[in-house]
């Protein structure tokens, strides 16, 4: 056992010493040591449950004979972090948990691990740490949030950040947003749509390395803790027969996921973590694929913000394993890869049945014939641009218009807010990406604030920041390179004609190249203003959008 590097022999007395210390038996000692890496805190909703998760997940690795040992990682609410300098720390804190958890089993040989995520960048800081150990792990989220109630209606989160629009637009009392925000989320949970959290636990069971029901069994059922507990089981076997990481996420487990992620509509922001999430296993995945894999994969699930479904509909109707068998069966993902029950995919898939499909419908009737993410390339967005298409309204698929043009988000909230704002702009909103913000700020507010008045319909949004898994809408983000690194939407100013084509994968700047190359002399990026702390390393050291927003 690795754990044996710190705990067997005469020479370890000392450290058997320290383990004792904490009350552990000759017994426990000797036994496989299973690192639990529980991100619980009393800050994030999603995670204010997580110690009942790590309590099940240890009960049920000592049922099967091992040792739990727990340790903490951080977590960023990106709802609370939202709209204000918070949002620069919460992309940038996927690196930090990542190296935390390498810290941690690389000073302890744990023989194994089990990660308890359940929000935005909380999950792929995990599944990074998995792969870069490459140590017998598996993942249990803490599970989504029920959808709340408002007026005999489904609510959620994203419901409340367009109220805010609605009631500036004087279409909503303030008394009645505070009736709302008060229904909108009922309680813990990854908020209840298809937003960046639920897109990436989802993603974690199609790639493999999270159990069936790990995306969607609502975070307050009894279920949810039993899954615990059978994950506190699996890493025991996966510990016995030497199954890591590794030899789950393969290149087809990632291409599966990937198609997983185009059938469900997910968020913009897996583009960032999945090529991430790959790098750390030595994999290369390009935007390319993702549109190469969008293009052949219908979009077969419309959940909140696109569609009137939330996570708890979608597990009552066969959850993410439905969805991969109605990939399979089609010819669509590959069923011979390994995963975390120690089983393939296809032993998995052989009792699942989809049991609605409106929810879940069948690959010959999808919402959309093509995925729910597009890559847009053109002259403003030479390395790509991610939009999520299946949340934009037919009239906005193709559309041009007269750029309004911010240098951060604050201001084109404001000026969104204050009625400045007409149909047919297109709102550039620049030096938002991951070395120019610094920290790739998601930006749920301005096209919240965007669907509240009504403009979602008539107005684009372009910028090299990102969006929320809850924003809908003909919003294109992860615009490269970006502004800081001098992309041409650094040069983009106001009354410039843009034109954006999502079904012919295209945003350009009506400029000549000249004209572009003129406004280039004498340029210098703007000034990101943090100059010191993990921010002003962060920006030193991170790539582009492009390529996953990973540190080199």
């Amino acid at each position: 056992m690795r754990s044996d590097l710190m705990k067997k022999g005469v020479v370890r007395a000392p450290s058997r010493a320290l383990l004792k210390a904490m009350g552990l038996t000759d017994e426990e000692i000797v036994r496989p040591l299973i690192g639990v890496v529980n991100s619980a805190n009393e800050v994030v909703p999603g995670h204010i449950h997580l110690d009942q998760i790590a309590d099940a997940v240890k009960a049920g690795i000592r049922m099967c004979g091992g040792t739990p040992l727990e340790f903490p990682t951080i977590g960023v609410c990106d709802g609370l972090a939202m709209g204000h300098e918070g949002m620069k720390y919460s992309l940038a804190s996927r690196e930090l948990i990542a190296d935390s958890v390498e810290i941690m089993a690389r000073a302890h040989p744990f023989d194994g691990l089990v990660l308890i995520p359940n929000c935005d960048k909380i999950v792929p800081g995990m599944l990074m740490a998995a792969l870069r150990l490459n140590l017998p792990s598996i993942v249990i989220s803490g599970g989504p949030m029920l959808a709340g109630r408002f007026e005999g209606k489904k609510a959620d989160l994203i419901t409340v950040f367009e109220a805010v629009g609605k009631v500036s637009a004087g279409k909503m009392s303030a008394d009645k947003l505070a009736d709302l925000e008060n229904e909108a989320c009922p309680g813990c949970g990854s908020c209840s749509g298809m937003f960046t959290a639920n897109s990436m636990n989802c993603l974690t069971e199609a790639l493999g390395l999270g159990l069936p029901g790990n995306g969607t069994i609502p975070a307050v059922h009894a279920e949810r803790i039993r899954l615990a507990k059978t994950a506190g089981m699996k890493v025991m076997e996966l510990v016995s027969k030497n199954i890591r990481p590794r030899d789950i996420a393969s290149m087809e487990a990632f291409q599966n996921a990937i198609a997983v992620d185009m059938a469900l509509g997910c968020s913009t922001n897996t583009v960032l973590h999945v090529p991430a999430i790959a790098h750390e296993a030595d994999l290369c995945i390009e935007l390319k694929l993702f549109d190469e894999i969008g293009t052949k994969t219908p979009h077969i699930c419309s959940l909140s913000p696109a569609g009137p479904h939330h996570l708890e509909d979608l597990g009552q109707a066969g959850g993410i394993q439905a969805v991969l068998k109605e990939l399979v069966e089609n010819g669509l993902a590959n069923s011979d890869v390994m995963t975390s029950t120690c089983f393939s995919l296809k032993k998995n898939l052989e009792s699942v049945t989809v049991f609605d499909h409106e929810i879940i419908r069948p690959l010959d009737h999808p919402y959309h014939d093509k995925g729910g993410i597009a890559i847009l390339f053109g002259n403003l967005a030479p390395d790509g641009a991610v939009v999520k298409q299946s949340a934009v309204s037919e009239e906005m698929l193709r559309n041009r218009g007269k750029a309004r043009v911010f240098e951060s988000e604050e201001m084109a909230v404001l000026e969104i807010l204050s009625g400045k704002i007409s149909k047919g702009d297109v709102v550039v909103i620049r030096y938002e990406g991951p070395k120019g913000g610094p920290g790739m700020r998601e930006m749920l507010s301005p096209t919240s604030a965007l669907a509240g008045m009504g403009l979602d319909k008539t107005v684009s949004l372009i910028t090299d920041g990102r969006f929320s898994g809850g924003t809908r809408g003909a919003a294109i983000g992860h615009v490269s390179p970006e502004a800081a690194h001098g992309g041409p939407i650094a040069f983009v100013e106001e009354g410039d004609e843009i034109v954006i084509d999502i079904p012919a994968k295209r945003v350009d700047l009506q400029i000549s190249e000249e004209e572009l190359e003129h406004r280039k002399i004498n340029w210098k990026p703007r000034e990101a203003g943090i100059t010191s702390g993990y921010l002003a390393r962060y920006a030193k050291q991170v790539s582009s959008a492009a390529q996953g927003a990973i540190l080199s």
